[in-house]
C-alpha cells in the first residue's frame, strides 16, 4: 500500500485544542480528513459537503503543489 501524503495547513487552528499550525490534511476514499497532530481531534468531509462550504464570490488565485 502507498503512503497517503499529508500536507498541513499554514495559519489554521484545531477547534479542540486551539493550537495553531498543526491541522494535517489528506484524502482516503475520496474524503478529505484533517487531524491535529498534537490533539488527535479529526473531521471528514466528503466533496459535497465542502462544496457547500463555498463562498460563490471568492476566486482561487492558486493552488500549492509542493512536489
Amino acid at each position: 500500500m502507498a503512503s497517503t501524503r499529508k500536507r498541513f495547513i499554514a495559519g489554521a487552528v484545531c477547534p479542540k485544542c486551539k493550537a495553531m499550525d498543526t491541522l494535517a490534511l489528506w484524502q482516503e476514499d475520496q474524503v478529505e480528513v484533517v487531524e491535529c497532530v498534537k490533539c488527535g481531534h479529526h473531521q471528514r468531509q466528503t466533496d459535497a459537503q465542502v462544496s457547500k462550504k463555498l463562498r460563490p464570490e471568492e476566486q482561487v488565485i492558486g493552488i500549492f503543489d509542493p512536489k
